[in-house]
């Protein structure tokens, strides 16, 4: 995961936050191809000009077909079920999913996608 935010509510201002952290970490070269469902923030006319900002392909999840975002309904599932879906507070949910995030499923989680790895010591071989 390299793009992630979190927000009171579900908008186009929360898919720009995540997708802002992962350009800003990543800086990808022109023709990424992002795909996402087909929910309004992802559809709307700001989230679609900043992929044309950073010459990235936009590609949506065909309509009723839940399999074109299994791996990320998977990650969810599985966020789900370690963190469950209540926090004390705003600032709870921050910091258990940066510690979830970024410390455990990309830093120390082994992946079976990327040889019983963990996405960041795979970067580090592929690098």
């Amino acid at each position: 995961m390299v793009g992630w935010a979190t927000s009171k509510t579900n908008d186009t201002a929360l898919a720009l936050a995540a997708m802002n952290m992962a350009a800003q970490h990543r800086q990808p070269k022109p023709g990424l191809i992002h795909h996402t469902d087909r929910g309004s923030p992802y559809a709307s006319a700001d989230y679609r000009r900043r992929l044309t900002e950073l010459g990235a392909v936009q590609s949506m999840s065909r309509k009723g077909n839940c399999y074109d975002n299994a791996v990320s309904e998977s990650f969810f599932g599985t966020l789900k079920t370690e963190l469950g879906e209540r926090f004390e507070s705003h600032s709870d949910a921050q910091r258990r999913l940066f510690e979830t995030i970024q410390v455990f499923y990309n830093g120390t989680r082994r992946h079976s996608a990327v040889g019983y790895q963990s996405p960041r010591a795979f970067e580090r071989l592929a690098a």
